[in-house]
C-alpha cells in the first residue's frame, strides 16, 4: 500500500492531495490568508454570559463571537486566568515552573462564577467557523507535536490508546515523565512507539519553545490577536501523517518543495529523499489524474466499482446517503447475495467519501435491505475496519431492522465542497449558446492579434482534452496551419480542469495572457470597417 502526497501551489496558496495506491483519499486547501483553523490560540475577551446555556460568546475578531461552553473550560482554567493576569501589560512572563497553580473548577458549576464580561482570556479554536456558526473554543490548551502533546496548567501524562503493548507503554510513561517540565501535561502520540528518548525530548523542547514565543507576545498582545499559530495545513498533515508507508511528497512549486524539505529534516530526517519537485509541463495535478478523480468524485452520485452507486445528499442537520445496486441486479445468483456485495462495495466508498469531503456531524445510510443477520453484522464490521485509518473522531452504531446506519463523525472544519457541474463560458449559465465550431475562429484570431500585433514569441494554449484533439488531428491539422501561416509554433496543452469550450493562453515562461473577447474582436473589426470606408 503506498501513501503518496502531493502538493499544488497556487496564488492563493496550495491544494493538497492525498493518495492510496493511487486513488485520491483526501483533499485540502491551503489558503494564504486563513484564519481561525483549528489549534489556533488567540487572546480574547469576554462579550456575554449566557447563564441558560451555561456558556460565554468571546471576540476573537471574527464576525461572529465565538462560543465557549463550561465544560470546555478545562479544569484548570483558573490558573490560565492567573497566568494571564501576571503576563499581559507586564515586563515579564512568569517562569512556569516557578508559578503556583489555582484549585481546579467544579465540574458542574457555572460560567459566571469563572468569568466577568470584558475579561481578558487565552482561547483555542477546537472547531473553524461552519455555515452560519462563529468558531468553537477551548480553554484547555494544547500545543501538538509530532510525538507528544504539551498541555500547560496541567501535570498528568497521558498515552494514546492505539499503543497497546504494556511494556512499550511503560518505558514511555517512564521516559516522559522524566523529562515532563514542571506544571505541563503531556500525550504521548501513537508515533511516539518505538521513538528514543532524544528524539521525544527534542520535540518537547521544540514545544517548550513555542510556548515560551507565545508568553513573550501575551505581555504586549492586544485582545484580537493571535498568540500561537498552529502550522500551515501542509506541514500538520506531514507531522500527523509521515510514517514509513509514505512512498513520496511531489511539490511543483520550489520555495514550498525547500520549506517541505527543511520541515522534513527536522521531524524525520531519515525520510528527506522521499520529498521531489515536480518540474513536468503537464499541471501536477493533471499528471497524477487528481483533477478527473475530483470531477468525478464530487457529484451528488458516485459510481462503485463493477456496478452499483451513491447518493449523497446534504441538510443542515444531516447527511444521508442512498445505496443502490443499479445494473449490480443481474450479476448475482439471488438478491440476497447482491445486496450484500454491493453494500460491502458501497461501504468502503462511503469511508472514503467521509474522508475526502470530511463530511462531519450526523450521517445516515441507507443500505439496500438484507435479511440475515450475519450479512448485516458483515457490513457493519466492514465499515468498522476500514474507517480505522480516519483521523477524525467517529462512532458507528450496527444497521438497524430498517436497513440504517448512523454515523457521528468529528466536525472541525466546513466541509470540502467542489462544484463538478460547470457553468457553461459560453452562455454563462443562460442555456443558449453559439456555434461550438466558431472557437476555432476566436483562438485563431486570438493568435493571430497576440503574434502579428503584440509580437509574443512563445504562445501555450490550454485546452480541454476534446478541443485538444479537435486541433491536433488529422495532417496538416489546425495547429500545423496556424504554423504554416504564421512560421511560428503554437504549442497546446490539455487541461480537463477547464470546461468544454473554454481556454487561456500563457506565454512560455507560463503567465496567463488576457485574451480578447467575441465583442471585442466585433468591435475592431467594425472600426477596421468604417476605416476603410472613409
Amino acid at each position: 500500500m503506498s501513501n503518496e502526497l502531493i502538493i499544488n501551489s497556487t496564488q492563493s496558496g496550495s491544494r493538497i492531495a492525498l493518495l492510496r495506491d493511487k486513488s485520491l483519499l483526501e483533499i485540502h486547501h491551503d489558503n494564504n490568508d486563513t484564519k481561525f483553523t483549528v489549534g489556533d490560540i488567540y487572546l480574547g475577551t469576554v462579550k456575554k454570559l449566557v447563564p441558560g446555556l451555561n456558556a460565554a460568546f468571546i471576540d476573537i475578531g471574527y464576525e461572529k463571537d465565538a462560543f465557549l461552553h463550561y465544560l470546555d473550560l478545562g479544569p484548570n482554567v483558573l490558573s490560565l486566568i492567573k497566568y494571564i493576569n501576571l503576563t499581559n501589560g507586564k515586563e515579564h512572563a512568569p517562569k512556569m515552573n516557578n508559578f503556583v497553580m489555582e484549585p481546579e473548577i467544579n465540574k458542574l458549576g457555572k460560567i459566571t462564577e469563572v468569568f466577568k464580561v470584558n475579561q481578558k482570556i487565552l482561547v483555542q479554536i477546537v472547531k473553524e467557523p461552519i455555515s452560519t456558526k462563529g468558531p468553537r473554543l477551548s480553554c484547555e490548551l494544547s500545543l501538538a507535536g509530532r510525538y507528544v502533546v504539551l498541555v500547560p496548567f496541567a501535570n498528568a501524562v497521558n498515552i494514546s490508546k492505539k499503543i497497546t503493548d504494556h511494556a512499550e507503554r511503560k518505558r514511555l510513561l517512564k521516559i516522559v515523565s522524566s523529562i515532563k517540565p514542571e506544571n505541563f501535561g503531556v500525550i504521548i502520540r501513537t508515533v511516539a512507539e518505538g521513538i528514543s528518548v532524544e528524539e521525544i525530548d527534542r520535540d518537547m523542547r521544540d514545544l517548550l519553545e513555542k510556548w515560551r514565543q507565545g508568553t513573550e507576545l501575551l505581555r504586549i498582545a492586544k485582545p484580537r490577536q493571535k498568540i500561537i499559530g498552529e502550522m500551515n495545513r501542509t506541514n500538520s498533515i506531514l507531522r500527523d501523517l509521515l510514517n514509513e508507508s509514505f512512498d513520496s511528497i511531489v511539490v511543483d512549486d520550489k520555495d514550498v518543495f525547500e520549506d517541505i524539505k527543511t520541515y522534513i529534516q527536522t521531524i524525520a530526517p531519515e525520510k528527506e529523499k522521499i520529498v521531489k519537485l515536480y518540474t513536468g509541463k503537464a499541471k501536477i495535478f493533471e499528471a497524477y489524474g487528481i483533477e478527473k478523480q475530483l470531477k468525478t468524485l464530487f457529484g451528488k452520485t458516485v459510481s462503485l466499482p463493477n456496478g452499483g452507486y451513491i447518493i449523497i445528499e446534504h441538510t443542515e442537520a444531516l447527511h444521508v446517503i442512498d445505496v443502490n445496486s443499479g445494473n449490480k441486479s443481474n450479476a448475482e445468483e439471488d438478491q440476497e447475495s447482491t445486496a450484500l456485495k454491493v453494500n460491502l462495495a458501497a461501504a468502503e466508498e462511503i469511508a472514503r467519501q467521509l474522508r475526502l469531503r470530511d463530511m462531519g456531524g450526523i450521517i445516515v445510510i441507507d443500505f439496500i435491505d438484507m435479511r440475515k443477520p450475519e450479512h448485516r453484522k458483515a457490513v457493519y464490521d466492514h465499515i468498522k475496519l476500514i474507517m480505522k485509518t480516519d483521523r477524525a473522531k467517529h462512532t458507528i452504531l450496527p444497521l438497524s431492522k430498517f436497513g440504517l446506519m448512523q454515523i457521528t463523525r468529528q466536525r472541525v472544519r466546513p466541509e470540502v465542497n467542489i462544484v463538478t457541474q460547470e457553468t457553461c463560458p459560453t452562455c454563462n449559465g443562460t442555456g443558449k449558446v453559439g456555434p461550438t465550431l466558431a472557437i476555432a475562429d476566436m483562438i485563431e484570431q486570438n493568435i493571430e492579434y497576440l503574434l502579428s500585433k503584440q509580437n509574443e514569441k512563445n504562445i501555450r494554449v490550454l485546452l480541454h482534452p476534446y478541443l485538444y484533439a479537435y486541433f491536433t488531428a488529422g495532417f496538416p491539422s489546425l495547429q500545423w496551419k496556424w504554423f504554416f501561416k504564421y512560421f511560428r509554433w503554437v504549442k497546446l496543452i490539455k487541461d480537463s480542469s477547464l470546461a468544454l469550450t473554454d481556454y487561456k493562453f500563457a506565454t512560455g515562461d507560463g503567465d496567463f495572457i488576457e485574451t480578447r473577447t467575441e465583442k471585442e474582436i466585433h468591435l475592431e473589426e467594425n472600426e477596421n470597417e468604417q476605416d476603410e470606408e472613409e
